[in-house]
């Protein structure tokens, strides 16, 4: 049982280090890390672990950071994916993106949100319960790692390729310090189309790619209605994202044209048999072929993991004994329940919990709907009651 004046000593802890907390994450947030290239800002983490006396700190050999604090049986990681997705049109952002803003407690920069913001907490959270006696009995990770490129391939490479497999995690994706215990999965197909070129001023002497494709992106736009529903994980969702062609020249009738889909699953919903939904528009045509999409490119490190885009959907019920130690950690530190929910968007979780069936849940400062906007942003208080929170957690395991 977690004494009041343990209580007592991690929020005044956590507040003495308030400036260190917000100085860690501003300057996460100065080094771009987009298209996965996490060295630098691993870096960055690895000095604040270092200098907070974490037992080890490595990266991996797909280039992910992570450390190491205490020698109990049971395995903690806290789960955060230190790159971002890049920052577009430079004139679309009011501030500069990586040196952001503070206005009205709020920061402002890239990543803030998605999902530097969770990673000040979760590494000055383990440190402080390693030095308040919390972490008895557990090993706590922090696992700073590249996820917008491919959701769950870094943890499913920790798992298998590097050997650690935790017993709990917390992804660190925003939550709005709610605990978040599941959310759709995702498979990502292609459908490509092959035609004929011909000059565009002979165009009846080709076979244009790109007009074999519109009833079939017609088609897609029309499925939502027929997709599965979950009281909780809630309707699944298909969208067309992208379309490449290749043709000769802009004067020439392409002969290839290819669109990209994002199919968000809920359960009951499985990958093969959403191939086929897709197979099914095109019909018995030979000169159109779907498929789901396969990934193999290398990390920074020149690391390769090749894995189907195939996420599953999961979740844990509110019930969940570890769902509810999130939920008291709330209660013991703020007086009432920290509430429950789900995330919109896909996570590492996919891996974590969806395939390898490791018990998962969320938490985390910031509002998802900030994601991948020009005012990506995290309010500073809660970066640093989070840290409470993370430094809580361990203590509250049913080990």
């Amino acid at each position: 049982m977690v004494s009041p004046q343990s209580i007592e000593t991690i929020k005044s802890r956590v507040a003495a280090q308030r400036e260190d907390i917000i100085t860690f994450l501003k300057e996460l947030c100065a080094i771009p890390s987009y298209d996965s290239q996490i060295r630098a800002v691993g870096e960055r983490a690895e000095a604040e672990m270092k200098k907070l006396g974490f037992d080890d700190v490595w990266f991996d050999q797909m280039g992910n950071v992570v450390g190491k604090i205490g020698d109990g049986p049971v395995k903690l990681l806290y789960d955060s994916h230190i790159d971002t997705v890049g920052i577009g049109d430079p004139d679309s952002w009011d501030w500069d993106p990586f040196q952001g803003k503070v206005e009205n407690g709020v920061f402002f920069a890239r990543g803030a949100c998605d999902e530097k913001g969770s990673t000040p907490g979760m590494i000055y959270g383990l440190a402080l319960a390693k030095e308040l006696g919390l972490l008895e009995g557990v090993t706590g990770y922090y696992f700073g790692n590249m996820e917008e490129w491919c959701d769950g391939i870094a943890p499913h490479a920790l798992v298998e390729a590097e050997g650690l497999r935790p017993d709990f995690v917390v992804i660190g994706e925003p939550t709005k310090m709610q605990v978040y215990r599941g959310h759709k999965g995702r498979v990502e197909m292609q459908v490509v189309a092959k035609g004929k070129s011909a000059h565009a001023a002979s165009n009846f002497l080709g076979d244009n790619a790109i007009y074999k494709l519109l009833p079939v992106i017609e088609g897609i736009s029309k499925l939502e209605p027929e997709l599965g529903d979950d009281p909780f994980l809630g309707h699944g969702r298909i969208t067309v994202t992208d379309m490449h062609v290749k043709t000769p020249s802009i004067n020439a009738v392409p002969d290839e044209a290819l669109i990209y889909i994002d199919r968000r699953v809920t359960f009951g919903e499985e990958p093969q048999a959403e191939l086929e939904r897709i197979q099914r528009l095109i019909g018995d045509r030979k000169d159109i072929e779907a498929s789901i999409l396969f990934y193999d490119d290398p990390s920074y490190t020149g690391f390769v993991f090749p894995v189907d885009k195939i996420f599953p959907a999961w979740a844990l019920p509110e019930e969940n004994p570890y769902v509810q130690a999130g939920v008291q950690a709330g209660k013991l530190l703020w007086g009432d329940p920290t509430p429950t929910g789900k995330w919109d968007f896909s996570t590492n979780g996919i891996y974590w919990m969806g395939k390898a069936g490791i018990p998962s849940i969320g938490f985390g400062p910031g509002d998802e709907i900030h994601a991948h906007t020009v005012i990506d942003q995290v309010p500073l208080d809660d970066v640093v009651r989070a840290t409470e929170w993370y430094a809580l957690l361990p203590a509250l395991l049913q080990k």
